[in-house]
């Protein structure tokens, strides 16, 4: 499995705990940067994320800025993409299982690094169920 990261600033601390954490189960990490918390603008590595993730190079993405928020509105912007921001356990397994959520979000101001792994596990552990959740995922994807 290959998983993208990308984070603006604000999201570098909470991306380095991640990625070390994928690392240690094995996944291989493409990291998109930014490489440091020098000031950057989120929208631009959503966008970077969404298309790399949609263009098939990874299979699945975990994206941070400060809240979460920004990136994971610039990675939807991105066709094929179903970016979920999470801040629980249980949001982590239902993007998973019900939206089949291909990038994760994460806000790296928000969301305690022992929490984002946790919430980073369980969304990769899971399973889409399909059943009538495939109907609203083509509705998504046609979007």
């Amino acid at each position: 499995m290959v998983i993208a990261m990308a984070c603006d600033h604000a999201g570098y601390p909470l991306k380095l705990k991640v990625k070390d954490h994928l690392k240690s189960r094995g996944i291989d990490v493409v990291d998109l940067g930014t490489d440091s918390e020098d000031p950057v603008d989120y929208p631009i590595y959503g966008k970077k994320i969404g298309e790399y993730v949609a263009a098939g190079n990874a299979d699945l993405g975990v994206a941070v800025c400060g809240t979460g928020i920004g990136i994971s509105m610039a990675a939807n912007k991105v066709k094929g993409i179903r970016c979920a921001l999470c801040t629980s356990v249980e949001m982590g397994e239902k993007a998973k299982q019900h939206n089949n959520a291909n990038i994760l979000a994460l806000g790296g101001r928000l969301t305690e690094p022992e929490l984002a792994v946790k919430i980073v596990d369980a969304w990769l552990d899971e399973t889409f169920i399909g059943k009538h959740h495939t109907r609203r995922i083509e509705m998504l994807d046609e979007m």
